[in-house]
């Protein structure tokens, strides 16, 4: 039977893997200096977690969210987002006594039933932050840096930040009463998708992808003419801040993101590389969410990058870093020398050198193909002669050249060769 991988779903095979390590420690290193701790949460938790918290209506939820009963019928799902688990850790390990504000950051996988394209995967990773009980503009202002920061430090410059306020639960009542007598009075002209936006969240409308759509909401109400003082002052602060940490930021009167828990400011890092999946970072502040979810009132915000997505950009901009996978040290020994061989090989793996040997008693001049193969620095030939003076032959394979050392000498030389 040929076995293959799920649909949506990919392998990250080693060159991969360290470019995507790369770029998880260019993110460890700034989050933390901005006082981020690490977090991971479980790659599933109770549906209903990310029902309440995406919304009901959402797509995620109508469409897109794993779902599944356990031994036990509690129906459970995947993780489709990283927001809602962290905000569940967050209640459920009272992190509020332990710092507050709480700031953490995870790098995980998330599952959701899309139509798989170019940077949009079924299985898909995503770097995040959330920051739990900070109130103010400042901070807002404080994490869009941070991730326009990340991407300046990976070396990407083709990108535009858009930033927009969607209001609060006291002001954006009003706005959608606008906006759905905008709609309603357009709707047989609005496709099957927007219609049902229209009845269930009609924010939402903004999210649609079709030109006709986007064409008719051209002439729709804007949200930032209905917030509150309150809303427009934050987002008023927002801006100042961003300008003082010399963030250069479009408004983008439209943006409303795509989850239902955003409220005031919304956020989005954009590549005009990608096309239609331009979006590779994204969030926003989510000050009801800890209260729907249980908790006393507290402010949240947060962001989060897909790194599908980032890998494109890196790639498209040529910035994605070269990959050795070559190794240190390659043994060829000669036939009989083999129990040699894995004694040397052990010892220079635990010093810290990348080594193989032949497990396979192939002739040496296979061995040394491998060695070549391998794209070892040094082969370190065991022989008869070379033995019985107590010694080894190392080959430096770049040069061909050749020198006799002593097996008890052999970590420094080799340490010399390769430093």
């Amino acid at each position: 039977m040929n076995y293959r991988k799920i649909k949506g779903t990919r392998d990250i095979l080693p060159e991969e893997f360290k470019q995507r390590e790369f770029i998880y420690r260019k993110a460890r290193d700034l989050f933390e200096s901005f006082g981020f701790l690490p977090i991971i949460t479980p790659v599933f938790e109770m549906t209903e977690l990310f029902v309440r918290s995406i919304g009901e209506a959402s797509d995620i939820v109508q469409k897109e969210m794993y779902t599944f009963s356990d031994r036990s019928g509690r129906s459970l799902t995947l993780r489709p987002e990283g927001t809602a688990p962290v905000v569940r850790a967050y209640l459920e390990n009272n992190l509020k006594d332990w710092r507050n504000p709480a700031k953490l950051y995870y790098i995980l996988p998330m599952y959701r039933y899309e139509r798989p394209q170019k940077g949009r995967l079924r299985e898909f990773w995503q770097i995040g932050v959330e920051v739990f009980g900070a109130p103010g503009p400042d901070v807002d202002s404080e994490i869009i840096f941070l991730m326009v920061e990340f991407f300046k430090r990976l070396g990407l410059s083709n990108f535009v930040t858009e930033i927009n306020t969607i209001g609060c639960r006291e002001c954006r009542p009003v706005y959608l009463k606008a906006l759905k007598g905008y709609i309603a009075g357009h709707i047989d002209r609005f496709c099957e998708n927007c219609r049902q936006r229209y009845l269930t969240n009609p924010l939402r409308v903004f999210d649609c992808k079709q030109e006709s759509c986007n064409l008719l909401l051209d002439e729709a109400p804007l949200i930032t003419d209905h917030v509150c003082d309150k809303c427009r002052m934050h987002f008023e602060g927002v801006k100042s801040y961003l300008d003082k940490l010399s963030i250069n930021f479009t408004v983008n009167k439209r943006l409303v993101r795509g989850l239902d828990y955003y409220e005031k400011t919304t956020f989005e890092v954009k590549s005009p590389l990608l096309g239609a999946q331009s979006a590779i970072g994204g969030g926003g502040r989510y000050d009801p969410l800890i209260e729907e979810c249980g908790g006393s009132p507290t402010h949240g915000l947060g962001f989060a990058i897909g790194v599908e997505r980032l890998l494109l950009q890196l790639e498209e901009e040529k910035l994605l870093p070269e990959v050795k996978t070559g190794i240190d040290v390659y043994i060829v020994s000669y036939k009989g020398f083999q129990d040699k061989a894995f004694e040397i090989a052990n010892m220079l793996r635990l010093a810290g050198f990348k080594t193989e040997f032949d497990y396979l008693g192939r002739s040496m001049k296979t061995q040394f193909r491998q060695a070549d193969k391998l794209e070892a620095k040094i082969a370190l030939i065991i022989a008869p002669e070379e033995d019985a003076k107590g010694a080894v032959r190392l080959r430096n394979m770049a040069s061909g050249e050749e020198e006799l050392v002593k097996v008890e000498d052999l970590l420094q030389k080799i340490k010399k060769k390769i430093i």
